[in-house]
């Protein structure tokens, strides 16, 4: 595992379409943006473990929300 030190604003980025930024930092809470292609799925870790289960179906993407 790789183990990085950001500052809110500032980001990383992941091959040559995925950049993550730090939105906000909030106690215990980290608030991250995920700009990537539309192709390519996004998901908090315990929706996929349920995507992989069957369990919920995958929604299409949304930019804020909408």
């Amino acid at each position: 595992m790789l183990v990085l030190t950001r500052k809110p604003n500032q980001a990383i980025v992941i091959g040559d379409d995925v950049r993550v930024v730090v939105v906000s930092v909030d106690r215990d809470q980290v608030r991250l943006g995920i700009e990537a292609p539309r192709e390519i799925s996004v998901h908090r870790a315990e929706v996929y473990e349920e995507i992989k289960r069957g369990e919920r179906r995958p929604k299409k993407a949304t930019v804020n929300g909408a």
